[in-house]
């Protein structure tokens, strides 16, 4: 859902989800609608001393409600800070922290890859959770008499956070624990393979919270077993494309320009649609003087009234936003540049002149056959001892 910018610390923008919204009131009722059993909870497992009245009566309930759930975000942004400190102390920037309905998430715009720097980045979110949890729960002894409301906000801030740090550290991943698990896969493995392993057991230990979830009929549950599941598929398949096309440059995979059909800006909106009908194609590059000046799909000529399609030409219906890439640069890259501009294609551009065409079917077939070669080169190496790597 969409997101929107609410202020940045230390560099790093932080933006709330529209799922937060719907979720934080919510979270204050179910806060609110607790208070009761939660402070007897206290009293007898911490001898808090609450008194149970003073927070039950009247508006008092509702409003902790909201104070705490307010809180609890505001633990969950440090929890996310944490992360984001110790992966710009080892020079990996941070392009935003969000806040959405299953907490905080770090986007971190480059994986690392050497495991004792993951492993550090992965457990200082949860050390923070803990030291907040300790801290709430120290300031809560330390309130003066008569101000339970206060109490039970620290006592409660402090007690969730230590919990939502040990869940953390399940080895669920992408969740911190999942992250620590490929850290340690990683000192003996490659970082595509721990990738891997982790992944396929968060996927395992996902299914077993979605079906804890339903059994307890906990939506909450069952949402965050479903984003696990999504977001290890997600980052497991991502990792192993990028190994896969480790070395790998555009002008390796594309199509070269001797080979393209393209088009010129002053053919008729008729005679274009008589090539793609001819020739089978369902866009051209626009070239003018062996320079791109845009590109042409079939969208864009069905736009035009058949009855005009001969007064109209390619120039007056094309698309001038061009996304390029240099023949040099990485296929991965590639392929993320295509995701962020929603692009099936991208113009291979050389000092200004077309070189060639980079299509999303290109670097699939690439991938395929990349991945079959790793297979076999992996099962001809079976059986042979492990190479140690330097840690």
């Amino acid at each position: 859902m969409p997101s929107f910018r609410i202020g940045s610390a230390f560099g790093v923008p932080v933006k709330l989800d529209l799922t937060f919204l719907l979720v934080l009131p919510l979270f204050a009722y179910i806060i609110g609608s607790r208070i009761e059993s939660t402070a007897e909870l206290f009293n007898d497992v911490l001898g808090a001393g609450l008194s149970v009245n003073a927070l039950t009566g009247g508006a008092t309930p509702w409003l902790i409600g909201v104070v705490a759930a307010v809180g609890l975000f505001a633990c969950v942004l440090a929890h996310e800070f944490g992360h984001s400190l110790v992966a710009m102390h080892y020079g990996f920037p941070i392009d935003s922290i969000t806040l959405w309905i299953f907490g905080g998430i770090a986007s971190l715009s480059e994986l690392p890859e050497d495991w004792k720097q993951e492993l550090q980045i992965a457990i200082a979110g949860p050390a923070v959770s803990v030291a907040i949890g300790i801290g709430a729960y120290a300031l809560s002894t330390v309130v003066p008499a008569g101000n339970d409301q206060v109490t039970y906000v620290l006592l409660y801030l402090g007690v969730l956070n230590v919990a939502l740090a040990v869940f953390n550290l399940l080895p669920a991943f992408p969740m911190d624990g999942g992250r620590v698990l490929r850290a340690l896969l990683g000192r003996t493995r490659s970082f595509a393979e721990a990738t891997r392993i982790a992944a396929n057991v968060g996927k395992w230990l996902a299914i077993l919270m979605g079906l804890l979830g339903l059994f307890r009929l906990d939506i909450i549950l069952v949402g965050i077993a479903f984003f696990v599941y999504i977001a290890a598929a997600g980052e497991a398949q991502q990792v192993i494309t990028k190994a896969a096309f480790e070395g790998v440059q555009v002008q390796d995979v594309m199509t070269p320009v001797d080979r393209l059909h393209v088009v010129s800006p002053d053919v008729s909106v008729t005679e274009l649609l008589q090539r793609m009908v001819r020739e089978r194609h369902t866009g051209y590059p626009v070239i003018e003087n062996g320079e791109p000046v845009g590109v042409v799909t079939l969208g864009d000529a069905r736009e035009v009234r058949e009855v005009e399609r001969d007064a109209y030409e390619v120039r007056e219906i094309m698309s001038t936003d061009l996304v390029t890439i240099a023949p040099d640069g990485e296929a991965m890259t590639a392929l993320t540049r295509m995701q962020e501009h929603g692009v099936g294609r991208l113009l291979v551009v050389d000092d200004g002149m077309l070189v060639g065409l980079l299509s999303r079917s290109d670097l699939m077939a690439a991938l395929d056959v990349l991945r079959e070669g790793g297979e076999l080169a992996e099962s001809a190496t079976a059986g042979r001892p492990p190479v140690d790597r330097p840690t």
